[in-house]
């Protein structure tokens, strides 16, 4: 994916901020470390990391990260109208699949190839 000016710009839209608490709890079920999280949201220290998870949002937030957040938003949506079991919802990001796509691997270790791309063509896949 392309970054652009555009894909940088700053949205004030404080509605967003309602979606860090559902995200921080989604990545804890999944089992990301730190690092991990960091990947996932495109954030690339563990200070600002933690200070999200304190509650201390950003006042504005830029396009790269609100679409990631749509996504693992949409991907844990989708695993839940799949799997009526909670823990295969929770579990399946971390097991390995042999759909051709993913040939073997996470849906974990595609996403954290770290570009949005990864993400949308996790969520493409587990789309319901």
């Amino acid at each position: 994916m392309e970054t652009s000016a555009s894909n940088l710009k700053q949205i004030s839209n404080p509605d967003f901020r309602n979606a860090f608490p559902e995200i921080f709890r989604i990545m804890d079920r999944w089992q990301c470390s730190q690092d991990e999280q960091c990947t996932l949201l495109g954030i690339d220290s563990r200070t600002t990391l933690n200070k999200y998870r304190r509650g201390e949002y950003p006042l504005n937030i830029n396009r790269d990260m609100l679409e990631r957040m749509s996504y693992i938003l949409n991907i844990n949506k989708n695993l839940k109208i799949i799997f009526a079991n909670k823990e295969s919802v929770d579990n399946w990001v971390r097991k390995p699949n042999s759909h051709p796509f993913f040939n073997g691997s996470s849906a974990m270790d595609v996403m954290l190839h770290g570009n949005i791309a990864d993400l949308y063509n996790v969520a493409t896949r587990v789309k319901a």
